[in-house]
Formats: structure tokens, C-alpha cells, sequence
């Protein structure tokens, strides 16, 4: 592995023995990004439900034309 792929490798003073430290400094960042992707989720999940809410109320205020065909919008071709 290079010191690049590694970046516990890097850390200023790290020997064998403070593998302790290291795995600390690893639990930390996986935490930070934890937080971060679940933040990413429930931020989505607010946007996607946005959308949904307003997709839902325009197609509910267009009013349906009796006796209208329904439109297939491909005309077949997939």
C-alpha cells in the first residue's frame, strides 16, 4: 500500500504501538461521516417528498374532459 492509500500511515508520529490512537482517530472520522450520510439521507427524503407533494397537487387540480381518450405518450414506440 502506498502512504496515499494509507492515511493512518501518515499520521505524524504514528509507531505500531499507538495502534490504539489510530484506531480511535478512525472510529472519530467514521462517526463524522455517519453523520453526515444521515443528514444526506433525511435531507433527500425531505426533497423527494417535496417533490411528491407538489407532482400530487398539479396533477390533482387538472381537471378531467369527459369522454376524453386517454394519450399514450410513447404512440407505441418504446
Amino acid at each position: 500500500l502506498s502512504a496515499a492509500a494509507d492515511p493512518v500511515s501518515m499520521v505524524p508520529g504514528s509507531l505500531e504501538g499507538g495502534s490504539w490512537c489510530n484506531e480511535h482517530m478512525i472510529h472519530e472520522r467514521l462517526d463524522i461521516i455517519e453523520e453526515k450520510v444521515i443528514k444526506t439521507v433525511e435531507h433527500l427524503e425531505s426533497e423527494v417528498k417535496s417533490l411528491l407533494n407538489i407532482i400530487s397537487e398539479t396533477t390533482s387540480n387538472i381537471p378531467p374532459v369527459p369522454g376524453t381518450p386517454l394519450t399514450d405518450v410513447f404512440d407505441g414506440q418504446y
